[in-house]
């Protein structure tokens, strides 16, 4: 990836969907690069689909089949990007600022061979620097990449942020503003907990975690991308005038007092299968996973039980809702080779998780949690951990309920103490 010698800083700009959702919205976007252009910095743009776009254009492929071709799949999904990324340039040559389009495959964005979640591999440069030397805005549609095949790929949902974070990456630039339609990272959705508050700074592991497992500010491979290559992020609101935000950084940079749990993220975009009765063998959980690995279908939550027999388990795990038809699909067609009886399916569950540097240091945190739970007879029904997480998976109805009451005993609703 080439490097800039250029002493004049570079500044990745991303506007997500609700922030281009109209072309008087896409005009006000327009004003905020020609500020950052206006202060001689060097500006490359990333822009998403303009909201909803992305969802009509997904529901038509379910209109057609629920067993896609991904390759095709990416062809429709990424077409949104396009259209925003033309206006936007439009708007900008319309206020006088030198401004051009590019689509992921023109710079080229080089991917995994993975539809539908592509990596990024490489990105060649050379030609947003030479237009970035001459003074135009290059305005790249987000989400978007291209094969080994010469087929475009997608990044999954919330894929602008990492096209973003990588372009940030490669050409070296002093940060990474990503606008949205929330003011930064929040202890909790705030629009579940009302007396969440604002994070000002946090660590890149610590937001990981957050991301993965339901805060929807930024897509979890933004944010690992980020960390790997140490690319500062800011999230912002499109709407605020001067927004503040919250910088995304290092552990060096933290200037805030470390804090056991930073924040409860939840999501209720997975749903929950369970296989009934496989055979206890370590090689039949291989092929389940090689099966899933083949098919593309990233599982989350995994457990087994034994069952008293001893020669047999009840295997339970959770994959995205909008994936659920075609595991379900699959696994049906290999019920003879997994050698399962029956598969149980429940989409009615959300995950709740609590992030923080406390729980690898403090048994505590996880205990009331637990107590927590049980006290507001709150069942759960699959547990996962690591280091700075625990997830739990538990009834859907419950799940402000939940968010709540764990914001609550973890201290977080004070907004002094982000």
């Amino acid at each position: 990836m080439q490097k800039i010698q250029d002493a004049m800083a570079i500044i990745v700009q991303k506007f997500g969907g609700t922030s281009v959702g109209t072309v008087d919205l896409i005009r006000k976007v327009a004003l905020r690069v020609k500020y950052e252009v206006d202060q001689g910095h060097q500006v490359v743009v990333v822009v998403s689909a303009m909201s909803g776009v992305t969802n009509q254009l997904i529901e038509h492929i379910h209109n057609i089949t629920t067993t896609y071709d991904r390759t095709e799949y990416d062809v429709i999904a990424s077409s949104g990007e396009q259209i925003t990324s033309g206006l936007l340039a439009l708007a900008l040559q319309n206020i006088g600022v030198p401004a051009r389009s590019w689509l992921g495959w023109q710079i080229p964005i080089l991917t995994s061979d993975t539809h539908a979640h592509g990596k990024i591999l490489e990105i060649h440069t050379a030609s947003l620097l030479q237009d970035l030397k001459k003074g135009v805005v290059s305005v790249i549609a987000g989400f978007q990449g291209l094969s080994s095949q010469g087929r475009i790929t997608t990044l999954g949902r919330g894929g602008s942020d990492t096209t973003a974070v990588a372009l940030a990456a490669a050409l070296k630039a002093e940060r990474c503003d990503i606008y949205t339609d929330v003011d930064g990272v929040y202890t909790a959705d705030p629009r579940t907990v009302s007396s969440a508050g604002k994070i000002d700074q946090i660590a890149y592991h610590e937001m990981l975690e957050l991301a993965s497992h339901g805060a929807k500010v930024l897509q979890r491979d933004s944010v690992e991308f980020a960390m790997r290559h140490n690319v500062r992020l800011r999230v912002l609101s499109a709407h605020a005038e001067r927004p503040s935000g919250t910088l995304i950084t290092g552990d060096h940079e933290i200037q805030t007092s470390p804090q056991a749990i930073r924040g409860v993220a939840h999501t209720l975009q997975e749903g929950q299968i369970t296989l009934k009765g496989l055979p206890a063998k370590p090689e039949i959980l291989t092929l389940f996973h090689e099966m899933m690995k083949t098919a593309q279908i990233e599982i989350d939550m995994l457990t087994q039980d034994l069952l008293p027999c001893g020669r047999l388990m009840d295997c339970h795990f959770t994959a995205l809702k909008a994936e659920l038809d075609r595991t379900e699909e699959i696994l049906k067609l290999s019920q003879k080779k997994l050698n399962f009886y029956d598969l149980l399916r429940n989409n009615n569950v959300a995950k709740i998780s609590i992030v923080g540097s406390g729980l690898k240091y403090y048994s505590h945190v996880a205990r009331k949690l637990f107590k927590k739970l049980a006290e507001d007879h709150i069942k759960v029904s699959l547990v996962s951990c690591s280091d700075i997480k625990l997830s739990v998976l538990i009834p859907a109805n419950e799940t402000e309920k939940a968010v709540s009451a764990l914001h609550g005993i973890y201290e977080l609703d004070d907004k002094g103490k982000r």
